[in-house]
């Protein structure tokens, strides 16, 4: 017996001090190295790139379709749902951007702050959450790519009618299974695209999502011709409260620009341009978004927008056909580019655990003349594919976004993590607890009220508890601001730190709150499953770091040739 509680306190004991250890950014002469040797990923990706990877990641078929569904409810004011919605997405680009130009040189993300800024279990949490949401977004958007492809070639008059369901719009079998032939098949067409190198899959991606762009930006001249002011009033016919609720679903709408800094180590000048890549794609795509959504609210009274294709309907409508077909070409860009970025974004967060030893080895290989993880990005199409083949998969589509606004939130909390590694006093903020310990406290606190905001809100309760619960996370910040020494990092600054990074946390968790309940259930299983998986494999076999090692900060060997 004695035995036995020994030995079960010496794993407790070895768990803890694994997954407690942080990791050291890579000195710039190890980057070199791996540059050199072929185990590096090859830098080949420029600012206007970037701008466009962001944009590609962000702008789907969503931008034809969640603009009139959501102005269904909040009436032409979906236009401020999407103001409301771009400015806290600043806040998440404001923290990405910094962790982006203080991470140059190496490919990881959110996951990679996280194991800097907190800890190996922590970073290896935030991997899982956010590896899920992107498993099944790419097999729902290689159905809707593969369902949209199929209305397209119908527009042929011998096609029309003429394609059995199961190619590309899906065909219950058994009640379970949903058989699509097509989605794969797309699949492994961009898959082969992204094992190519990152110079094939940028130039397919520049061109669809210029492609698209342009559509857009058609679709945005043409309907401006079609606007009725009159349709504008009431500009907010349901109240506040339905702009609030329509801002918590098109935040949804943004997400992607993230993807820009998990191409760190494939980027030209990485400091320089990773920050001004978020921003600008993030900006560009705020402005396309209420560009499309008073045009839309303009042509039609928001009551009669349709619900599965409002915007081509409305053109439909004005007699406008051949714009409703110029925007079923839109979303096949649109999709492509999304599921694009999408694979090439997974494919590199998996090259960054296998290089750290949480998972096998095989994923951290990097193809000697392509210069991509070939493994990592195969194994990524495979389960993409055979989700997409076999499961409907939109109906988990309640389940997503949780991955999203869990990484969304760690960022902002490394970025003031981070500020506090830099501070040179070393004295404890009270006897009983460290300076560290108490910031961490306090950023989880901030979590909390915002988590608590957002389910009063769902729920109907009284504005006075969202007031008090605001005003909780409030006094949090200001003790996280009084009690912390911050410094400013080298490179781009995210602005008014800790109280931008708080806000974003704070809003993250208020619509963390509104998914489905479903979702609520996916975060505990999920993290319980992952812990498992960490304390059985994980913690065995990652690479040991020092988490007293201070972060080195460098530029790129491309930056410092120049």
């Amino acid at each position: 017996m004695t035995s036995a509680m020994a030995s079960s306190t010496t794993w407790f004991s070895h768990f803890w001090s694994s997954a407690l250890r942080s990791k050291p950014l890579s000195s710039a002469s190890d980057t070199a190295v791996r540059t050199t040797s072929g185990e590096g990923l090859e830098r080949r990706l420029g600012l206007f790139d970037l701008i466009l990877l962001g944009i590609g990641a962000s702008i789907g078929a969503g931008i034809f379709v969640v603009t009139g569904t959501v102005a269904r409810d909040a009436g032409p004011g979906v236009t401020l749902s999407f103001i409301i919605a771009g400015a806290s997405c600043v806040l998440n680009a404001l923290c990405y951007a910094e962790l982006a130009s203080r991470f140059p040189a190496v490919v990881g993300g959110a996951y990679l702050y996280t194991y800097s800024a907190f800890n190996e279990l922590t970073a290896f949490l935030v991997f899982a959450q956010l590896m899920l949401d992107y498993h099944i977004g790419a097999a729902s958007i290689a159905r809707s790519l593969a369902s949209y492809v199929v209305t397209v070639l119908e527009l042929l008059p011998f096609l029309k009618d003429n394609i059995p369901s199961w190619v590309g719009h899906g065909e219950e079998v058994l009640g379970v299974l949903s058989i699509n032939v097509l989605a794969p098949i797309i699949l492994v067409l961009l898959t082969l695209v992204l094992c190519r190198g990152v110079g094939e899959s940028s130039i397919l991606n520049s061109i669809m999502t210029v492609t698209k762009v342009l559509i857009v930006l058609f679709v945005i001249i043409v309907g401006a011709f079609k606007v009725d002011v009159a349709n504008w009033t009431p500009f907010i016919p349901n109240g506040p409260k339905s702009i609030l609720t329509g801002a918590t679903v098109v935040f949804f709408a943004y997400v992607g620009f993230d993807a820009v800094a998990n191409s760190a180590e494939e980027t030209k000048r990485p400091q320089r341009d990773l920050p001004l890549g978020i921003m600008g794609s993030l900006l560009a795509c705020i402005a396309l978004y209420i560009a499309v959504s008073l045009v839309i609210t303009g042509m039609v009274p928001y009551q009669n927008l349709g619900e599965d294709a409002p915007l081509a309907e409305a053109f439909t409508s004005k007699g406008l056909k051949y714009v409703s077909v110029l925007i079923s070409f839109g979303a096949v860009a649109g999709l492509t580019t999304t599921l694009l970025v999408g694979l090439y974004v997974q494919s590199r967060l998996y090259l960054g655990l296998g290089r750290d030893g949480l998972l096998p080895s095989i994923f951290a290989k990097v193809h000697p003349t392509r210069h991509t993880p070939v493994h990592s990005q195969v194994w990524v199409g495979l389960i993409a594919g055979v989700l997409a083949c076999l499961l409907n998969v939109h109906m988990l589509s309640h389940i997503l976004s949780v991955g999203s606004l869990t990484g969304y939130s760690v960022v902002s909390a490394c970025v003031v993590s981070l500020r506090w590694k830099d501070k040179t006093s070393s004295q404890a903020s009270t006897r009983f607890i460290s300076n560290r310990a108490e910031g961490i406290i306090c950023l989880l606190a901030i979590a909390c009220f915002g988590f608590a905001a957002g389910v009063l809100f769902r729920y109907g309760a009284s504005f006075i508890f969202l007031i008090v619960a605001a005003i909780f996370a409030i006094i949090s910040a200001a003790f996280l601001y009084l009690r912390q020494v911050y410094t400013d990092p080298p490179g781009f600054s995210c602005p008014g730190v800790p109280i931008v990074p708080c806000v974003s946390i704070f809003v993250n968790l208020f619509l963390f709150a509104q998914l489905h309940i479903e979702g609520w259930v996916r975060f505990v299983v999920l993290s319980i499953v992952t812990v498992g998986v960490y304390a059985f494999y994980g913690q065995y076999h990652a690479n040991t770091v020092s988490s007293n090692v201070s972060i080195i900060y460098h530029r790129a060997p491309a930056e410092e040739a120049q």
